[in-house]
């Protein structure tokens, strides 16, 4: 009588125990157990937040590395990042400190924090530009702008040869919108020249530092961080002007990437002030270095224009899943959640955890999402109006408060670290990591 295969199978090397991929073809893990700062592991990550744009026509100077305490107390801050059990951290250097005039720095504070994060091990993204610069420089109209912004670059690339990653400007759309059209920091303009000014120069100055960033470090890596945003109408008939913001937060994007306009953006561009030989250089190519799109999203990056004018909070009804993949198709670059928070302490836990699902089921979808960040590490300051009044009301956002005591997010997110914090990069990233450890398997995400 005929044999099943299965039979022979099992008389000829028994049960179970065959041979197989199961380990990554090695004694791996499944991706359980804290980030072990493995060049394969995802990068988890928290950030300090560094905002310092100035207000009151220039005369305050809303720097949240001082008003959080950092300054003082930046030993703990890079301790606690490290007891959590995080590996890589969104660091952000006070250019406004540094960078004292043409050629004129002062290293004393970034040195110290510099050793301090290299001693820890703790792999900083370097954040060199946000929301503010130098009050010699004044604002974002300043044409001047990218050309001194990229000698600060190259100069923290030749003083720190070790850094690899870098996020040259932070939020290029965000930080032109809000000091050229909203009129809340810096040039505190509200006209759209003045907006399409402020984009020029910083995507050039982010173009230009990039450059000079990659002259030290061929192989740096660009996160470049960018708002994920969206505007929902509640009308029966969507309005043109709508339509057009839904199109101009693409702007600093595409021109950080070379993409061309949508005609409708490019007219109005045109309108106002982006000449064609401009053009012409934004689209001669990409800037150097390998580009990872980063994405924050908070649930107020989403608004709905209701039919009386007034607006109402959309949290969540694409939420960044959705806003992040039609970023994704456009630019098909890998991606990064870069930003998330909320103000409600006790809503921060499972804020975390429907992030933490929108990147998994980014992931299960076939985009590259390489990493995610709780911003910030300590609570802000008056981020509830964003920045514009210096109000010194708490914004309980971080995992730690301003005493350095845990958050209940803090705890989530170990958590989160425990379960995930050896994946890979990429889904079966163990394929493209040669060295001398054993290989890896990926959990299934």
């Amino acid at each position: 009588m005929p044999q099943d295969f299965l039979s022979i199978v099992k008389r000829r090397y028994g049960d179970g125990g065959y041979a197989g991929d199961e380990h990554g073809g090695a004694a791996g893990s499944d991706g359980t157990g804290l980030p072990t700062g493995s060049p394969s592991n995802f990068m988890f990550a928290t950030g300090i937040e560094c905002s310092n744009p100035t207000i009151d026509n220039g005369r305050t100077r809303r720097d949240q590395l001082e008003e959080c305490g950092h300054y003082a107390r930046w030993r703990d801050d890079l301790r606690l990042t490290r007891e959590l059990g995080l590996k890589v951290l969104r660091y952000g250097l006070p250019i406004h400190r540094i960078h004292l005039g043409p050629g004129k720095y002062d290293w004393e504070f970034a040195d110290r924090v510099m050793a301090e994060l290299r001693r820890l091990e703790l792999t900083p993204i370097l954040d060199l530009l946000h929301f503010g610069v130098p009050d010699w420089l004044g604002n974002f109209q300043n044409p001047e702008l990218p050309v001194h912004f990229a000698e600060y670059c190259g100069a923290v690339a030749e003083r720190y040869p070790w850094v690899r990653y870098y996020t040259p400007v932070n939020e290029i759309f965000v930080s032109a919108r809000m000091s050229a059209k909203d009129g809340l920091w810096n040039e505190q303009l509200k006209n759209d020249r003045a907006f399409v000014t402020a984009l020029k120069h910083l995507v050039a100055a982010s173009i230009l530092g990039t450059q000079m960033i990659a002259k030290h470090r061929p192989d740096c890596i660009i996160v470049q961080s960018e708002s994920a945003e969206y505007l929902h109408e509640a009308r029966a008939v969507p309005s043109t002007a709508v339509k057009l913001i839904n199109m101009q937060r693409f702007i600093s994007l595409d021109l950080l990437y070379a993409k061309p306009f949508d005609a409708d953006v490019a007219y109005w561009l045109q309108d106002n002030g982006l000449t064609r030989e401009e053009y012409d250089w934004f689209m001669a190519g990409e800037p150097p270095g390998y580009q990872i799109m980063g994405n924050d999203y908070y649930g107020r990056n989403e608004r709905i224009l209701l039919p009386d004018g007034s607006m109402s909070p959309a949290q969540d009804v694409l939420g960044w899943y959705q806003i992040t993949h039609e970023y994704y198709r456009r630019y098909q670059k890998p991606v990064m959640h870069t930003e998330t928070n909320v103000f409600e302490a006790g809503d921060a836990p499972s804020w975390l955890w429907k992030q933490w699902m929108n990147v998994l089921r980014m992931r299960r979808d076939g985009v590259p999402v390489l990493g995610f960040t709780w911003y910030s590490l300590i609570d802000q300051i008056d981020w509830d109006v964003a920045l514009a009044v210096k109000n010194g009301t708490v914004n309980s956002c971080g995992l730690y408060d301003l005493d350095r005591r845990p958050r209940p997010v803090a705890a989530a997110y170990r958590q989160l670290l425990e379960e995930f914090g050896q994946i890979t990069v990429v889904p079966h990233g163990e394929l493209f990591v040669v060295g001398d450890q054993p290989a890896k398997l990926m959990i299934e995400v």
